[in-house]
């Protein structure tokens, strides 16, 4: 596990339970007591977490963020939720159906799945969306590529995208998010990706968002659209039955991914130790 990816896992751990101490942490990610201070100093310094004696504690309104890490960085989160969470997404697309793909990691893994759909349109903001068709090859998909102006995780915005979105219209749009919650909806730490992720779900006949667990409780700065926009939500199984409770009775479909070793990874908050040096690959 990388640095970013395990201090990610941290994080969501201190959400859930309100605090850890370094010694589980240390027994989790099977890594030093050196590392994990070093990942704890890392996300106090953000004002993620507050560092206490022995570990860390959650930060009130932590959740609210503007920061906007690059594609790079969140390409190699939560892997396999996406991979379940686009297997399940992909599974709602009909041949010869006009689809739009917002700009994002979890879209972006969409894409791969839908490269064997034959006859799809594809409308996207994302160069790397676009780029995952264009080196497919299939002659019997059309690709429509947004233009705009380029943000740091790779989205495509400004007058352009959004003018060229509003004489468009699809069958079914997937939408990555930053963050959802009952109050804010749907959000993103960009202002002028959020005016056109609006332009994107105005132009779809159906809102899909495939979004993992991690995303609910936060809140990007703008609002793309309200939970109740959502034709389906499509997440996986580390999200929390209360959080499951609330997306069902807002959106219009709640789907959760399978993903076994996640579902017994979370159950119950439990933290699943790491193996021994000498049963990892």
């Amino acid at each position: 596990m990388l640095a970013p990816q395990r201090q990610q896992a941290i994080l969501e751990l201190v959400r859930r339970r309100g605090g850890v101490r370094v010694t589980e942490l240390v027994r989790a990610f099977g890594v030093s007591d050196l590392t994990i201070r070093r990942d704890l100093a890392h996300l106090a310094g953000r004002g993620l977490v507050a560092k206490v004696r022995g570990g860390a504690t959650a930060v009130t309104g932590a959740s609210l963020t503007t920061d906007e890490p690059g594609f790079a960085v969140r390409s190699v989160r939560r892997d396999a939720e996406k991979q379940a969470i686009a297997r399940r997404a992909a599974a709602l697309v009909r041949p010869g159906t006009a689809v739009a793909l917002s700009a994002g990691t979890t879209t972006w893994t969409l894409a791969r799945h839908l490269t064997g759909v034959p006859g799809l349109t594809v409308v996207t903001n994302s160069v790397r969306v676009a780029d995952v068709f264009r080196l497919a090859g299939r002659p019997d998909q059309t690709i429509v590529l947004t233009g705009g102006v380029r943000t740091p995780s790779d989205a495509l915005v400004g007058p352009v995208a959004v003018a060229a979105i509003r004489r468009l219209n699809v069958d079914l749009l997937f939408l990555g998010v930053h963050g959802m919650t009952v109050r804010a909806g749907f959000t993103t730490p960009n202002l002028m990706e959020a005016e056109t992720g609006r332009a994107l779900v105005e132009s779809a006949g159906r809102l899909v968002v495939p979004a993992d667990h991690s995303k609910w409780g936060m809140v990007g700065i703008s609002t793309i659209a309200e939970l109740t926009e959502a034709d389906v939500l499509i997440s996986d199984a580390g999200l929390p039955q209360p959080a499951r409770d609330t997306l069902a009775a807002h959106v219009g479909e709640l789907l959760i991914a399978d993903t076994p070793a996640l579902r017994r990874r979370t159950r119950g908050d439990a933290i699943t130790p790491a193996p021994p040096p000498e049963q990892r690959m």
